[in-house]
This record gives structure tokens, C-alpha cells and sequence, in this order.
């Protein structure tokens, strides 16, 4: 399907419409009542497949810790990993990354954020997505936002083809120019509350009723949506509980550490010092553990 085709003809009625019911009702996060780019790409961050309400709790507690891009970049990268373990925030790599970027905004950028999309994707961790958010959030100055929502809105309202140069070109067509902030805010508000998996159309007041083609064909088939995989039991939960155990201790023989990962871990067993290795491997080679010999018996830490 061409954009031509896609756009409904009154533009400037879909944008006005969308606009106004985002500012008369919407979940009031206080990352939303920011401009400061530090305390944007933290949220950013932490909000990667991870609950918004469980984030703002996370997101208060790091910056009162953290509060600044130079207070993070000076920090101990064991004590963020840590944290970022405790209020299981997903992947340890990505408080990594958030640090190491910090560390590049103080070195590299003499304490500026990069302000453009293209520069922001300079820094560690930082793909086009999280670039373009905090471009658009913080100097107002990005695309048009294109995440699963959003991608579930236009294809239903628009008819948009599922492809995502498609959802590209209809969302940056549909967006004012100058507003990136407020319209990225609006158009991913609109998938968040109304144009859910299930629709909400009535209850939430989708300001694009009149406009919207599964509303007025009610085919509210939309693209797959992926799903977590299970926390519980994942190695991701693994991985997550050797950090939070280590940091409580300067070091731990394997069979010491094992115990405490699993209930059920046996030196020999599935679950066992084999595991257990492995498990250890990746946090190496993501730099966040170290491993030693002592005297034949192999002990696990985190990395200084």
C-alpha cells in the first residue's frame, strides 16, 4: 500500500483529534514531565520489555542515587549492575551500557548530550529507537516514533501494510512538523490505552473513530505482537540472581554459589558446577563477573 493511499484525506483533522485527546486525559509518568535527556534515556531504557508502572518506581530510586549524567558516569559499575538486578529490570547488559554511555556523554561529549538521532546512536547501547525517543523527548527534534503500538494503530486506522518502511513512511507523514514530543507521546498513548491487543475504543475515547478502518469494517486483526519469554526459571532469572548474590560477598567457591542460584543444584547434576560455568561464562564475557583458580576450586565474583 503508497502512503497516498494510507492518509486519510483530512490530515490536519486526524492530527488536531489525536493531539487534543492526549491533552486532555493521559497516564501522567514523570518522565513525561521532563525535558532533561539524562532522566529521558534512563527511562528509555529501563522501559525495554519491562511493565511502565514497575519502571517509575525504578526509574525515582536511580536518579535519587544517580541523580546526574557525571553522578552515573563516576559510579561503580557493580553497584548499577546491582541495582538493575534488584528491581529486575530485564538484561544486566543494558545497565551496563547505560553506564558505559554515561561514561562517553562525560569523555567524548564534554557532559552535552548529543541532540540529534544520528549522534545519539554514538553511544553505548543506543540503538535508532532509543535515540530517536530521547531526540524526540527531550529537544523535541526526532521522526515519528514506530514501536509494536504504534504499528497496531496504523495498521488498523490507515490500513497500512504490516511493513515496516510502510509504518515508517505513514507515521513521519502523519506527524506536525516541530511537535515530535508531543506526537510520539500522543500516537504511542493511543496504542497503550485504547487500540490495545483487545480494543478499546468506546472506553478509552479513541479520538479516531470517524476515521479508523477496522472501527467502521470491525476487523481489529492487527500484526503479531512478540511476547516475553518466562521470567520464572529463564536463564535471564539465573543470570540476574548471581549478580544480586555476588554483590552480597567478596567472593564465592562454585559450590557455594550454586546453592543459592538454584535450590535444586548438584555439583554433578543438570543443575550443577557444568551449569553453573556456563552461566558464569556469558556474565564474563559481558564483563559484569570474574572468575579465579584457587588452589584447584574455582571462584566467581563481580567485576571492580
Amino acid at each position: 500500500m503508497t502512503e497516498a493511499a494510507a492518509l486519510p484525506e483530512d490530515t490536519d483533522g486526524v492530527r488536531v483529534a489525536l493531539i487534543d485527546w492526549y491533552a486532555s486525559d493521559h497516564r501522567d509518568f514523570p518522565w513525561r514531565r521532563t525535558t532533561d535527556p539524562y532522566e529521558i534515556l534512563v527511562s528509555e531504557v529501563m522501559s525495554q520489555q519491562t511493565q511502565l508502572e514497575r519502571v517509575e518506581k525504578a526509574w525515582a530510586a536511580f536518579l535519587d542515587r544517580w541523580p546526574t549524567v557525571s553522578a552515573l558516569a563516576t559510579a561503580e559499575r557493580g553497584a548499577v549492575v546491582a541495582f538493575w538486578s534488584d528491581h529486575r529490570l530485564g538484561y544486566n547488559n543494558r545497565a551496563k551500557y547505560l553506564h558505559t554511555a554515561a561514561q562517553q556523554i562525560l569523555d567524548e561529549h564534554d557532559g552535552e548530550f548529543p541532540a540529534s538521532p544520528t549522534a545519539l546512536q554514538s553511544l553505548q547501547g543506543v540503538g535508532p529507537y532509543t535515540a530517536n525517543a530521547v531526540a524526540s523527548f527531550a529537544f523535541n527534534d526526532g521522526d515519528a516514533v514506530v514501536d509494536t503500538n504504534v504499528k497496531r494503530v496504523l495498521y488498523r486506522a490507515f490500513d497500512v501494510a504490516d511493513d515496516d518502511s510502510a509504518f515508517e513512511d505513514v507515521a513521519n507523514a502523519l506527524m506536525p512538523d516541530g511537535k515530535s514530543r508531543v506526537w510520539n507521546n500522543a500516537i504511542m498513548e493511543l496504542g497503550s490505552v485504547a487500540c490495545q491487543k483487545k480494543p478499546r475504543c468506546e472506553d478509552a475515547g479513541c479520538p479516531w473513530r470517524e476515521w479508523c478502518h477496522a472501527y467502521q469494517t470491525g476487523d481489529f486483526t492487527a500484526p503479531d505482537v512478540p511476547t516475553q519469554p518466562s521470567f520464572e526459571g529463564s536463564r535471564r532469572q539465573m543470570r540476574g540472581r548471581v549478580i544480586s548474590i555476588l554483590k552480597e560477598y567478596d567472593e564465592l567457591p562454585l559450590d557455594s554459589l550454586g546453592p543459592r542460584v538454584r535450590v535444586d543444584y548438584s555439583p554433578d547434576g543438570e543443575y550443577g558446577r557444568e551449569w553453573l560455568r556456563e552461566l558464569l561464562s556469558d556474565l564474563e564475557a559481558d564483563g559484569l563477573v570474574e572468575t579465579d583458580e584457587h588452589d584447584g576450586e574455582t571462584t566467581a565474583q563481580l567485576r571492580r
